[in-house]
């Protein structure tokens, strides 16, 4: 459930900044298919990979 909530939020983020998933993970350094499953909330994220998306954001 919460990584669901965290996924929307980072896709509500990425959106507004106007960057593709890939675009966005290149720029993060993280693997996209990684990255869609963050955002899709189906993937447990460390607390590593959420500060580099944070970071990025």
């Amino acid at each position: 459930m919460i990584q669901q909530k965290i996924g929307v939020r980072i896709k509500e983020l990425r959106i507004s900044l106007g960057l593709s998933q890939e675009k966005f993970a290149l720029k993060i350094g993280m693997d996209r298919t990684y990255f869609a499953s963050v955002e899709a909330g189906k993937r447990n994220i460390s607390i590593n990979n959420l500060e580099k998306i944070i970071n990025g954001l």
